[in-house]
């Protein structure tokens, strides 16, 4: 699949199967975030990889940071609702959690493009994910920002997380894609006159 057909392709997909996804597949998808461009050439990515009973780490912490919002931790729907959470990374065989642990030692490099070139990573994962035919979604939300997930990950206080990939062989209907058209977001600009 060339890239131009993977980018218009490629879908979010939300329900996947729960057979394994062979390492090597990962392995790859790890290898296309790597060559994301970064300003500086630093690099920023961390990549966490969640299989089998590690998925369950996750679901815990998100459970515990849903229990705090709620006024009866102990009635049924409660507990119900926590433990919807808890089962959430299990949806999906592999997940890959992405953060960015910003370069300090340059005092010119800018956290806002550290994010950028991890947010680069991210969907030259989700890209080849789809070409290696595999259904991938990228989560986040609060929880996914929250303290706790970054120190499930020890991650230093000066990082942050750009999502969770949860990442499958499809099992769900193929969708297609709607975009505005290019001139409704493009603007061309030819002398300086234009800028008037």
């Amino acid at each position: 699949m060339d890239v131009l057909s993977a980018i218009a392709t490629r879908r979010s997909i939300g329900k996947v199967k729960e057979d394994p996804v062979p390492s090597e597949l990962i392995h790859q998808i790890l290898e296309a975030g790597t060559w994301a461009p970064s300003h500086f050439r630093t690099e920023p990515w961390r990549f966490f990889v969640l299989t089998g009973d590690a998925r369950k780490a996750l679901g815990k912490t998100l459970a515990s940071l849903v229990v705090k919002t709620l006024e009866d931790p102990n009635s049924e729907e409660s507990q119900k609702r926590l433990e919807r959470e808890e089962k959430k990374p299990l949806r999906a065989p592999v997940i890959i959690a992405v953060a960015v642990e910003p370069t300090t030692a340059n005092k010119r490099v800018m956290m806002k493009e550290e994010v950028a070139a991890v947010c680069a990573a991210v969907q030259n994962m989700l890209l080849a994910a789809h070409a290696l035919g595999l259904g991938a979604i990228w989560r986040t939300g609060e929880s996914c920002y929250s303290n706790e997930v970054k120190e499930l990950f020890t991650l230093s206080s000066e990082s942050e997380m750009v999502g969770l990939l949860y990442i499958g062989y499809p099992d769900m209907k193929e969708m297609t894609g709607k975009r505005q058209t290019i001139s409704e977001v493009t603007t061309w600009l030819e002398n300086e006159e234009d800028f008037a």
